[in-house]
């Protein structure tokens, strides 16, 4: 599948797959740290969802009109600069205690990752055959999932531990400068690790710019209006957007709330229920591995397919489980979603021609469902009063994953 391919330049661009799932995930446990750091309510935690993706979705075209006129290299670099920009901006959201600057801070950090995976995903499918393009692609998404158990560590041993263990009735019976102090150590420990992120990256960016990189510039004089217009009438891809914005957002849905099911079904704290999120991440990364192997031998489609029943059957053990049954069910749904993300976005993206960047924009754009539907499932849980029943939503979601694997089956060939 790297035949043809230039290997230094992929070897780099494949570590943006790494860092962004660092980001991705570690941004995930936010939504536990908030909820004890400043007492919020589940949907109240989403907004760091809301922040993060919904900046997916506001600079995917903007992206993609710069990687047009430009290069994939320019929107990698810019992508990597404001990735380091809102790592940095944590140090004065820290100092401020202000929920709403740290989320203005992940819209920042989000929006380079979006401007990343505009760029990245189709650069990868660009440097080699078109042929095994999907097949590259998995081979570099397979770095994300590393990516993201080291986030989930990071998060795990320099944010969550030392969270105080004080809870938010405690909390209600301290005095305003008790509680200040309290939070300001917490905030100080979700700082640390976004900081520390932004200061690797900048050597990174120093390298990817000193490095040659294959051009890969869209010459094709088409207007964004244009290609547009033929995309809406392209129902293999209207169905990938779709299908990508409820995949993401039984992604983000699932993990982001893990450590809540784990606490509950286990009775443990937000450290120890951070393990069967690391667990769920291994065997995400495992399995990531083994569908790119089984693609030689089965058509991504159908794999997807496959995986996608699987995933839903999981859900529903989640939702009427308890325990330990319900606990494995939640971590095995991740080795279900693993090739995911980007056998529908290659699938997506089959035969567009010139019009694959604005396509690619579109699949990014749809990551907006990690905020949406996370939201929807934190009303639930809110609503409910069971976070059990909340996960009714990501069943749903691959209810119309399994839709679309079927119906792409007689769209394009293999």
């Amino acid at each position: 599948m790297l035949k043809k391919t230039p290997i230094l330049p992929f070897i780099l661009i494949t570590s943006l797959f790494l860092m962004w799932g660092l980001a991705n995930n570690m941004t995930d446990t936010l939504l536990a740290a908030f909820k004890k750091i400043m007492s919020m309510t589940d949907f109240q935690t989403t907004f760091v969802q809301y922040s993060f993706y919904g900046a997916y979705f506001c600079l995917a075209i903007p992206a993609a009109l710069l990687i047009k006129k430009y290069s994939y290299k320019t929107g990698v670099l810019i992508g990597l600069g404001l990735f380091i920009a809102g790592g940095l901006l944590f140090f004065p959201a820290s100092k401020t205690m202000v929920y709403g600057h740290f989320l203005a801070a992940l819209f920042i950090l989000a929006g380079g990752l979006s401007i990343l995976e505009t760029s990245s995903n189709p650069y990868i499918i660009a440097m080699g055959p078109e042929e095994t393009g999907v097949q590259r692609l998995n081979l570099a998404q397979s770095f994300n999932p590393i990516g993201s158990i080291i986030g989930v560590g990071l998060s795990k041993f320099f944010i969550l531990s030392n969270l105080n263990t004080a809870g938010a009735a405690e909390r209600e019976t301290l005095t305003s400068d008790q509680l200040a102090k309290m939070q300001s150590e917490e905030l100080s420990a979700v700082m640390g690790p976004y900081v520390g992120v932004a200061i690797f990256l900048f050597f990174l960016w120093i390298l990817i710019f000193a490095t040659k990189m294959p051009k890969a510039v869209d010459t094709d004089e088409v207007s964004f209006g244009d290609s547009f217009s033929r995309l809406l009438k392209n129902k293999n891809y209207v169905n990938a957007v779709l299908a990508q914005f409820f995949y993401v957002g039984a992604q983000i849905g699932v993990w982001s709330f893990t450590i809540r099911y784990v606490m509950k079904e286990m009775n443990v704290n937000e450290e120890q229920a951070s393990n069967y999120y690391l667990a769920a991440l291994i065997l995400f990364l495992s399995s990531r591995f083994i569908c790119t192997w089984l693609m030689r031998y089965l058509a991504p489609k159908k794999l997807l397919t496959y995986l996608a029943v699987l995933a839903s059957v999981l859900s529903l053990i989640v939702m009427f489980g308890s325990g330990s049954v319900g606990v494995y069910a939640l971590v095995g749904i991740s080795g279900c979603m693993s090739l995911m993300f980007p056998t529908i976005y290659g699938l997506g993206l089959r035969n567009l021609g010139s019009d694959t960047k604005v396509g690619g924009s579109g699949l990014i754009m749809s990551i907006l469902g990690g905020a949406v539907i996370t939201g929807v499932q934190g009303l639930v849980s809110d609503q409910t009063g069971s976070i059990n029943y909340s996960y009714v939503v990501p069943l749903l979601c691959f209810v119309y994953v399994i839709y679309f694997g079927m119906t792409a089956k007689n769209v394009a060939s293999e």
